[in-house]
């Protein structure tokens, strides 16, 4: 079984570099942000303990462990001093007690972008009733399933099967499909994530309505845009985390996910031609399980200055929870970069309960 696993996660491995060759290193970024104040308060170290209805995005293997028969979430975030805005909406419900299914959509758009196209009329006088917007949106759909494992305790798989369509104006739309593939593993106190993220590559075609555009670009000296293939890389995430009772009423939840990327060198802690890994922290204090204080990092970057010396930065974020019976009220206050020129986001996210 050893021997059997090693192969497979050599031959992605391998599959990962040959695609990193040809594919652009950044796609679907706005997939990397991440859903609920509970996680984003960590930093998104949730690989190896996502156990609710966020697990459809974070690690579906974790949706076996849904606390109710019923789970549903929603999430705002506004970045970049709320001209972008972030949503989330996931659902969740137990089949039976070894299994279990999820759907989430996320939305990250700019809207009432100005057009102004037409600003000027047919006697060349200006006229702002002729501006026009549209929005740039970004959509996801995924479709979650997650089951126990019966010939190893404590091991559980999922998988993910994701739609995304984006859309800037009439101007252009692109419609993608990919895979996720999850596992968690529990040891005594220690728990184990593994992620493959679009582990097959997620492909979006992208459809340019040129007509629309090609007068203008003519006369800036752009490039007219063409239909094209845009790839999303895999990317392996493994987490490890750690549950630890204080005296009664108290405790503490360590977890640090590893991020592996094979798209060249990144900007990140620990990088190489050929992978780069980045590594995020989160810690969780819960008083009776009811009240929670987070706390996240990473983000670590070498900056440059002007003279040619550097730095490193790390980006911090916090973050607060209460439970309520079936109800639990998440914040949290995070940046999507911390040496970016946005200022940090307030993330509120709802998750309830139900049972039949």
């Amino acid at each position: 079984m050893k021997r059997f696993t090693f192969i497979i996660l050599l031959f992605i491995c391998i599959g990962f570099v040959a695609e990193a060759q040809r594919a652009p290193k950044y796609s679907n970024e706005f997939l990397s942000i991440g859903v609920g104040a509970r996680a984003l308060g960590m930093f998104g170290s949730q690989t190896a303990i996502a156990d609710d209805v966020t697990a459809g995005y974070w690690n579906p293997a974790g949706l076996v462990d849904l606390s109710s028969t019923y789970q549903g979430s929603l999430m705002h975030a506004e970045y970049f001093a709320g001209i972008a805005k972030y949503d989330y909406a996931g659902f969740a419900t137990k089949i039976d007690s070894s299994s279990a299914l999820a759907v989430s959509m996320i939305r990250f758009a700019v809207d009432d972008i100005p057009d102004t196209r037409f600003l000027y009329d047919a006697n060349g006088a200006i006229n702002y009733d002729n501006i026009r917007f549209f929005s740039a949106a970004d959509y996801a759909f995924l479709i979650s399933y997650a089951r126990k494992i019966n010939f190893l305790e404590g091991l559980k798989v999922g998988g993910n099967f994701k739609v995304i369509h984006r859309v800037a104006g009439d101007f252009a739309t692109a419609w993608g499909f990919g895979l996720d593939v999850g596992a968690q593993l529990k040891v005594k106190s220690w728990q184990f994530g593994l992620m493959f993220r679009d582990v097959t590559g997620t492909f979006n075609a992208w459809n340019h309505n040129t007509t629309l555009v090609e007068d203008v670009y003519l006369q800036t000296g752009n490039d007219i845009p063409e239909n094209s293939i845009e790839v999303t890389l895999p990317k392996m995430i493994i987490g490890i985390a750690r549950y630890q009772k204080i005296k009664e009423k108290f405790g503490v939840l360590a977890s640090l996910d590893l991020a592996n990327t094979f798209d060249g060198e990144r900007n990140v802690l620990i990088r190489s031609e050929v992978i780069s890994l980045d590594p995020s922290l989160g810690l969780e204090f819960d008083y009776l399980k009811s009240f929670f204080i987070r706390f996240g990092a990473g983000n670590i970057q070498e900056i440059k200055n002007f003279d040619g010396s550097t730095y490193t930065t790390v980006q911090p974020n916090f973050g607060l929870g209460i439970k309520i019976k079936q109800v639990q009220l998440d914040y949290a206050l995070t940046d999507i970069g911390d040496q970016s020129a946005s200022l940090y986001s307030h993330v509120f996210s709802l998750k309830a309960s139900f049972d039949k």
